[in-house]
C-alpha cells in the first residue's frame, strides 16, 4: 500500500506491507531531516511513529521494529547516499562513478522488514544503541537539490 505523510511541508513516500514497509529516499525526505541535531532527532521519532501507527491502523497488529532500529537504517541509508553522490560529484573517473550509481539506485528505497522478512534486521537492530551518534553525523545541511538528480 502506497502512502503519502505529509510531515514538515515535506512529502515522504513509504510503503506498507505486511512485516515490512519501504521509504523512499528522496529529496523530500532530505528536506525533512536537514538542520541540527536535535531537529533530526525529533523529525525522525515522528516520522517512524507516525509510520508505524498507520501500519497497526492498517494491519491491526504493530509492526515489530524498534523505532531506535528503524531511524538508524533510515538514516544509515540517506547518510550512504548523501557520501556516494558527493563521491560522484568529485571524482572523474566514469567507470567508477557507474558502479557507483547503480549502488545508488539499489539504496533509493530503505526496505526495513521484521527480524523474519529482513536477513539484516540484526544489524540496524544492533546499531541502533548508536541512534544518537547516526543522527549527529548527518550533515545539518543536508540538500538533496545540491547533488541529487532525481
Amino acid at each position: 500500500m502506497d502512502k503519502i505523510y505529509e510531515l514538515a511541508g515535506n512529502k515522504i513516500k513509504v510503503v506498507l506491507e505486511p512485516q515490512l514497509i519501504r521509504v523512499y529516499g528522496n529529496a523530500q525526505l532530505w528536506a525533512y531531516l536537514k538542520g541540527k541535531a536535535d531537529r533530526r532527532s525529533e523529525r525522525s521519532e515522528l516520522l517512524v511513529n507516525t509510520i508505524k501507527a498507520d501500519y497497526e491502523h492498517h494491519f491491526g497488529q504493530a509492526l515489530a521494529i524498534s523505532n531506535a532500529s528503524l531511524i538508524v537504517e533510515i538514516l544509515v541509508h540517506i547518510y550512504c547516499d548523501y557520501l556516494g553522490l558527493s563521491f560522484n560529484r568529485i571524482v572523474p573517473i566514469k567507470w567508477i562513478r557507474n558502479v557507483v550509481k547503480k549502488l545508488l539506485k539499489r539504496a533509493e528505497v530503505v526496505d526495513c522488514g521484521e527480524k523474519s522478512v529482513d536477513s539484516n534486521r540484526w544489524v540496524w537492530d544492533l546499531l541502533a544503541g548508536s541512534k544518537a551518534l547516526f543522527i549527529r553525523i548527518l550533515p545539518e545541511n543536508l540538500n538533496a537539490r545540491n547533488i541529487k538528480q532525481h
